[in-house]
């Protein structure tokens, strides 16, 4: 990564029209590398539909000091979502799934663990998607439960993601190897990425980083495998480079024709947090909001010891990603979100 190609003044621009030049940025991340307590990142920065900066951060792995280098593979955490859906539009896009957003899932694929709850028979792929489903975010002592009557509300759900894939892979006649080898073929490939998985392989194993907290003294770094099923909702492992391909892939319209994509990217049920509404919607796998800059597209990601998370503006083609092996990189996400969109730091 550093090294690659930078423009001839070294500038990065904000939304709001503002300049920040590199040696700036490189030292604001090593500071809150630093403070935050994350041991290695992985960014790439866009402006104007082009990776304008891109940089490999600290280790990989703290006991034996291997830098996080330019095939340091990180996990993605939640932003496998905003993923997925786009997997999944593109396959009802190029007729492999044959999917009605409306028509309730049970009806395709039945799923016992919450079948003594009539309600379930509501839930539609359009809730799973956007987080209206009534399910709760992770099961409780092995036991899932619906919270509401679907439909009704937002509360955001992995586990509503993990139905809609199982559901997907009976309706493409796969498995979990072959959805992903599905996935490669129809995202992955097309968009010329070269890592970029929800499964194991050889080159994500050889080259993952430990993940590590902040609150261990000295740190306990822990190597977590690659799996080895398709968790859509948190599986994704790849690089900063390559996730910053597949945002530029949206704002290009690259792979998804524009209805699909307008439609993948709509604002679709305005987002609660702590109990109350917020500025903020969910659309399929993205969150979007409005600035005075114009519409920001966003998700961050929370795998415990792997955070990280990403911005862009869909019409100015600007926006970057972060991949951190600490559990602290949605707070450095959330400032760099600010600086980036504002011109100004938190």
């Amino acid at each position: 990564m550093v090294g690659s190609w930078q423009p001839a003044l070294a500038q990065i621009r904000t939304a709001s029209g503002g300049e920040i030049g590199f040696a700036a940025m490189d030292q604001y991340l090593t500071a809150m590398m630093d403070s935050l307590k994350i041991p290695g990142a992985s960014i790439a920065i866009i402006n104007n539909g082009t990776i304008v900066y891109e940089r490999a951060l600290g280790l990989a792995n703290i006991d034996s000091a291997k830098k996080v280098d330019a095939h340091t593979i990180f996990e993605a955490a939640s932003m496998s979502k905003p993923v997925f859906a786009y997997f999944v539009m593109k396959m009802m896009q190029d007729g492999i799934l044959k999917l009605a957003l409306d028509q309730p899932v049970y009806q395709y694929f039945p799923y016992p663990e919450i079948a003594y709850d009539d309600r379930y028979k509501l839930i539609t792929a359009r809730m799973l998607l956007t987080h209206t489903s009534g399910f709760p975010n992770w099961r409780e002592n092995n036991k899932l439960t619906i919270k509401f009557t679907p439909g009704t509300q937002y509360s955001y759900s992995g586990e509503g993601y993990e139905y809609l894939v199982n559901a997907v892979a009976h309706l493409t006649h796969t498995n979990s190897p072959s959805l992903d080898s599905l996935f490669q073929e129809e995202v992955v490939k097309p968009l010329g990425l070269d890592h970029f998985s929800y499964l194991r392989n050889p080159y994500l194993t050889a080259h993952k980083a430990y993940g590590y907290y902040s609150d261990s003294n000295p740190p306990n770094g822990r190597f977590k495998p690659v799996p080895i099923f398709f968790g859509a909702s948190y599986g994704l492992h790849t690089d900063a480079h390559d996730y910053a391909g597949f945002l530029l892939a949206i704002m290009k319209e690259k792979g998804l024709k524009r209805p699909y994509l307008d439609s993948m990217l709509a604002p679709r049920v305005r987002m609660i947090e702590d109990g109350k509404p917020t500025s903020m919607f969910y659309g399929y796998g993205f969150v979007v909001d409005t600035t005075e800059y114009g519409v920001r597209y966003q998700h961050t990601g929370n795998n415990g010891n792997f955070t990280g998370g990403f911005m862009f503006f869909r019409k100015q083609q600007d926006g970057f990603i972060l991949l951190t092996n600490g559990d602290k990189g949605v707070l450095l996400d959330l400032k760099l979100a600010h600086w980036l969109t504002y011109g100004t730091k938190e």
